[in-house]
């Protein structure tokens, strides 16, 4: 078997060094963007760990620390959202002409076609819905979908959806006889996504999908509902009644605007549709600021500056690649309630590799395949003579068959501790596949050599980094490391030979210990544990099972 990182080389690895928070090891929450871990052992070993994690606003921020003394200028971010939350009252919200003569401008002078925006949306709204509900937990989609443009967006939506990993059905009562939306509907049908009848769709919805997507009307529609929409958007009101009286029933997410809405005006009566997340498109329409929801998300990355300035659009930066972002108040938290129900096939002892490096280069790969951002990061939890602990993020520069390597600053804490203390613990966390890896033993300094090896493997930058920080140390501001950062680059021009600093080299941890765990259904998690034993003179892996 071969794994990625398993090779002669200690240092077989250049890739990018973005620190991460700083938990420690063991155990761990998680749900989106909270983590934490903890280490217990006896003195002089690793005891427990802190976390910095603070709860602003009803988002978790996480304190970062360089795991690596090059790293100056680059930061990371916790947990998958591509969506940032921006302040609802510094957005623009448009009235129904104003909405309507945005669209006459894209399609006209602009040469958007309809299908071109169409796509646009309904890719932002299945965007949406997987920055929030995730398809583990939130598979069965029904897409109530109405004859017009809105319903086309969720025909969109639901075929990314699919693609998504989502189980999706669409009702579409009304079909529209035109090529774009028959179209749309041939293309579901070759991925044999069921269509419903409304005569099909059970008379409660609350048990058989766990999301459902409200396509029915958009901001051109006026008067009242017609059959079978009326009938359907009250199916989805009777499910805000089953939440009142404690019944478990699936979210709503409207598109554009919950059906049945005043577009202007909002749920003018109060006995319409209460979407759990709104999905707003191009801009958001007035009556988007009536939404109670906990999550509202703007969709539709595609308004040019030429329509911002002619209708004096304040609209949020879409971060990154996204192709949605959430805008409005942030959802309150309840810390205690966060918690996942995981879904894993069963790691039993029959299964697994006898030599725990191996097995761990199996689920490695395993990370790599499945596309985790930085697998090889890991945390690395330390403590001095003082019995103290201490975590950070570091990356896993290789695997050898005497342990595990990374690198450092030789003068920061985490050296200290390992200088009076020369044990430590990792953790590696691949939340996308339910499964982490404790692994435990003492720690050395690779040679000289292996350092400086590596050291000149690097990037230019993060070898000048490497020189400029005095890691763990007080600097006065940025501007000082900055400073610094300029005048090595002037002395150190594109093509010189810049000098490993004797502060900085690399550490390798013999494993004494692993724990190999993966997340199950109902807490019943499955621990493997490997602990070196000799029998006849040969030190052979003994394998356990633990108790969750």
């Amino acid at each position: 078997m071969i794994c990625s990182l398993l090779t002669q080389a200690a240092f077989p690895l250049s890739s990018p060094s973005i620190c991460k928070t700083k938990p420690s090891t063991n155990l761990f929450l998680d749900k989106s963007c909270n983590f934490l871990s903890l280490s217990l052992s006896p003195p002089f070993r690793i005891l427990s760990s802190e976390v910095n994690i603070v709860l602003i606003n009803g988002v978790f921020w996480s304190s970062f620390e360089s795991c690596n003394p090059s790293v100056l200028f680059e930061t990371g971010e916790v947990g998958g959202m591509a969506s940032s939350l921006q302040n609802q009252d510094s957005i623009s919200y448009l009235t129904q002409r104003e909405a309507s003569e945005v669209d006459e401008t894209l399609m006209g002078p602009l040469g958007f076609s309809v299908d071109q925006l169409m796509e646009l949306a309904g890719l932002s709204v299945a965007t949406s819905i997987a920055e929030v509900y995730k398809p583990n937990e939130y598979n069965r989609v029904l897409a109530i979908c109405g004859p017009g443009n809105n319903g086309g967006d969720g025909l969109v939506a639901a075929r990314h959806l699919y693609h998504f990993g989502y189980k999706p059905f669409v009702c579409y009562p009304k079909r529209t006889p035109k090529s774009l939306y028959s179209g749309l509907a041939t293309q579901l049908e070759s991925l044999s996504v069921p269509f419903l009848s409304v005569d099909e769709l059970p008379v409660d919805l609350s048990n058989d999908f766990d999301i459902l997507v409200d396509a029915m009307f958009g901001f051109s529609f006026h008067g009242a509902p017609r059959p079978p929409f009326d009938d359907l958007i009250q199916k989805l009101v009777q499910l805000h009644r089953c939440e009142q009286i404690q019944r478990k029933s699936p979210v709503i997410v409207s598109v554009d605007i919950p059906s049945g809405w005043h577009v202007e005006e909002g749920d003018v009566g109060g006995e319409g549709i209460k979407p759990d997340m709104l999905v707003s498109l191009t801009a958001p329409k007035l009556c988007a600021k009536k939404f109670s929801g906990p999550h509202h998300f703007l969709g539709g990355r595609f308004v040019p500056p030429t329509i911002a300035e002619k209708y004096k659009l304040h609209l949020p930066q879409y971060p990154g690649a996204s192709m949605c972002v959430q805008i409005g108040k942030p959802p309150q938290v309840d810390i205690s309630a966060l918690r996942e129900n995981y879904m894993s096939p069963e790691f039993l002892e029959e299964q697994v590799e006898a030599d725990p490096l191996d097995q761990f280069c199996k689920w490695f790969d395993d990370a790599v395949a499945a596309g985790l951002k930085e697998p090889n990061a890991m945390a690395l939890s330390t403590s001095g003579k003082d019995g103290k602990p201490s975590s950070r993020m570091v990356l896993l520069l290789g695997v050898v068959k005497d342990g595990f390597f990374w690198c450092t600053n030789y003068e920061s804490r985490k050296a200290r501790e390992l200088s009076e203390n020369p044990q430590a613990s990792l953790l590696f966390y691949w939340a996308g596949l339910n499964r982490q890896v404790r692994v435990e033993g003492s720690v050395q300094k690779v040679s000289d050599e292996e350092s400086e090896q590596y050291f000149h493997s690097r990037p230019r930058g993060r070898q000048i980094g490497a020189i400029v920080s005095k890691q763990s140390t007080i600097v006065p501001g940025r501007h000082v490391l900055q400073q610094q950062y300029k005048e090595l680059e002037e002395k150190y021009p594109e093509g010189s030979l810049i000098p490993k600093p004797k502060h900085w080299g690399g550490y390798r941890l013999q494993p004494e210990r692993f724990e190999f765990w993966q997340g199950q259904q109902s807490r019943l998690h499955d621990r493997l544990e490997y602990s070196p034993q000799d029998i006849n003179g040969k030190r052979v892996w003994r394998i356990v099972r633990l108790a969750p």
